[in-house]
């Protein structure tokens, strides 16, 4: 069962893009697996103190892109064929690089001084 303890909520960011962020940092991370099974709808609505709507919205997001399968009376189970923790990964880096793209820009920051600082702070980590 995925568990849910380390999400806090964020203002700013609707709450069901924020429980999709969640599970699939989670999928990118390894804290999340193959065939996991996510808590009820229910369950999960009266843990983060949401609508249930909330999270059969977030649910049923995660179904359409395939990362989950749920079943009428049946628990909502992690869906991980073929490539797609690597295609979550890669999707997840390049929405956060645009992110960081779009702030550097509206403080002024120049192409060659945003490399120069991301080559810095990526030596500063290893």
């Amino acid at each position: 069962m995925i568990s849910f303890e380390g999400f806090t909520l964020e203002e700013g960011v609707p709450i069901y893009q924020q429980i999709i962020l969640f599970v699939k940092r989670g999928i990118v991370g390894g804290a999340v697996c193959d065939g996991d099974e996510l808590p009820s709808r229910r369950v999960l609505s009266t843990l983060l103190g949401v609508n249930p709507n909330t999270v059969q919205k977030a649910y049923r997001q995660l179904e359409e892109e395939g990362l989950i399968q749920s079943r009428t009376g049946a628990k909502s189970c992690v869906d991980l064929g073929a490539g797609k923790a690597q295609k979550v990964g890669s999707e997840l880096l390049e929405s956060d690089i645009k992110t960081v793209i779009r702030a550097m820009k509206q403080t002024g920051a120049q192409k060659e001084e945003a490399l120069a600082l991301l080559d810095r702070l990526w030596e500063e980590e290893e």
